[in-house]
């Protein structure tokens, strides 16, 4: 018989780490966050494991340990919380750490409150070190807790709490095992992890793109976030106060059309009254099924995809929104009223428009648009070729199964919720990733030319997509 690895609960948990001598340290919980270190004390034994504990709930208490502060759940807050905690630990107690593994646990939380008006969430924090007298390792991500009650948000984060410090110390080696364990005994959905992030000496190998990929994967937030850098970002604090821009696709690779799609798009949310040209976010989106083949997921294709867009500077967007309603409603909610533009082309708006596209929605399709076209949302439909490999299809030649969508569809041009963009030169519209990945792998001469020039580079130099190291020296692709 299979050996089946039980679960243990919260409770174990905390015991277990309470009766481990060489662990020590201390908790930091502001705000509403005042459940995780209770656990450890519930678990009994806690002596063993608890230094100090600090729990201030009022800012100027706050502010009188960690300094002042304009944002209290926020990660910045939070990254002072860990320093002071940490600090303070390892001065005061040099006499144990040639035998203790110190650690300083913290989290900023704001709960529903009693109207329940607002969305609890919060920032969750652990610096630790793995080996006696080590530099430190971090671990630091954000959740949003979906409880319709404010105790049993409470209740939820505590749990979180304790998988988090039990997690780093027995799953250290598997960080996939370690991620998915933080939400350990929570009913599905209860808690969202829509941002993660661990570094540190001791995780120098992990790329925490990839752990953003298996939040979503996973089922742990339907949507994450990277910058250029690479470097993870919570989605309502990157977008705060933004208007965002978005083209999604699969961009493997990155080519000519992709770039004046978002140029020319770009160039027409510029000129939007509600738009603040100095805040504006642009958004390359991949939808897991655009990552999938065969339900697999391939890591290194993934990051040579996202690589390829941030050496162009644009920041990344992975999600489970197959359908463009999903995917505008959650850019909505992160930026609260700013201008949304989805940047599609005309095939693409023709699938909108298909009633089958929603069977989902009791609504069907007048369901999805009141979510997608209800908000300060706006289309830019790029042309396409026709099959005579000549004439141009636009927004105004759009195809429609149904005669009756026709006046729905004058009516959101009427509006301005839809608009038709230009592309700058008709030649590039016969490129397609599908088309130029095969030329890639088939060593065929021309592909190059198919995308911009430091795409082409990186391709040939990184030999990716299945590219051969015999690209002829001195090709030199035109940039866009």
């Amino acid at each position: 018989m299979k050996n089946i690895e039980r679960r243990i609960g919260v409770k174990e948990k905390a015991l277990s780490i309470n009766l481990d001598s060489g662990i020590y340290g201390s908790f930091a919980e502001i705000g509403a966050g005042q459940e995780v270190s209770a656990n450890f004390f519930a678990a009994g034994g806690a002596s063993g494991t608890i230094a100090q504990t600090h729990s201030a709930y009022d800012m100027k208490i706050s502010d009188s340990v960690y300094g002042a502060s304009k944002k209290y759940v926020a990660e910045p807050r939070l990254i002072t919380m860990l320093d002071t905690e940490f600090n303070n630990l390892t001065d005061k107690l040099q006499h144990r750490k040639d035998d203790t593994r110190f650690f300083a646990f913290a989290n900023t939380v704001e709960i529903l409150n009693y109207y329940k008006t607002n969305k609890g969430h919060g920032w969750i924090g652990l610096r630790f070190q793995l080996k006696p007298g080590a530099e430190p390792n971090e671990c630091v991500f954000h959740v949003v807790m979906n409880d319709n009650d404010g105790l049993m948000q409470q209740k939820a984060l505590g749990r979180v709490g304790v998988n988090l410090i039990y997690g780093v110390y027995n799953y250290a080696n598997d960080p996939e095992q370690l991620l998915m364990s933080l939400l350990d005994g929570l009913g599905q959905g209860r808690i969202e992890i829509d941002m993660f992030r661990l570094s540190g000496p001791d995780f120098q190998y992990i790329d925490n793109r990839v752990m953003s990929l298996k939040l979503v994967k996973n089922g742990m937030t339907d949507a994450a976030m990277f910058g250029p850098d690479g470097d993870v970002l919570q989605a309502s604090q990157a977008l705060y106060k933004k208007n965002i821009l978005v083209l999604r696709g699969r961009f493997r690779p990155l080519t000519h059309v992709n770039l004046d799609m978002l140029k020319m798009g770009l160039k027409e949310f510029r000129k939007e009254e509600d738009v603040d040209v100095d805040r504006i976010q642009v958004l390359f989106e991949l939808t897991m099924k655009d990552l999938s083949a065969d339900g697999k997921i391939d890591e290194k294709d993934f990051l040579d995809r996202v690589d390829i867009i941030g050496s162009l500077g644009y920041t990344v967007l992975i999600s489970n929104y197959q359908k463009y309603y999903t995917l505008v409603s959650y850019l909505s909610d992160s930026v609260r009223n700013r201008k949304v533009g989805v940047i599609l082309g005309v095939d693409n708006l023709k699938l909108i428009f298909d009633d089958q596209y929603y069977d989902r929605l009791k609504g069907r399709l007048l369901e999805s648009y009141g979510i997608l076209f209800g908000r300060n949302v706006k289309l830019y439909v790029y042309p396409a070729l026709a099959e005579d490999g000549e004439t141009l299809r636009t927004l105004d030649d759009l195809e429609l199964d149904d005669p009756a969508l026709y006046y729905l569809l004058d009516y959101l041009k009427l509006k301005g919720k839809i608009e038709k963009i230009r592309c700058s030169n008709k030649d590039i519209l016969h490129i397609y990733s599908d088309h130029v990945v095969r030329m890639i792998k088939d060593n065929d001469d021309g592909w190059d030319y198919m995308v911009p020039s430091i795409v082409a580079k990186m391709i040939s130099e990184g030999e990716l997509f299945g590219c051969k190291p015999s690209i002829k020296e001195g090709s030199e692709a035109t940039s866009q």
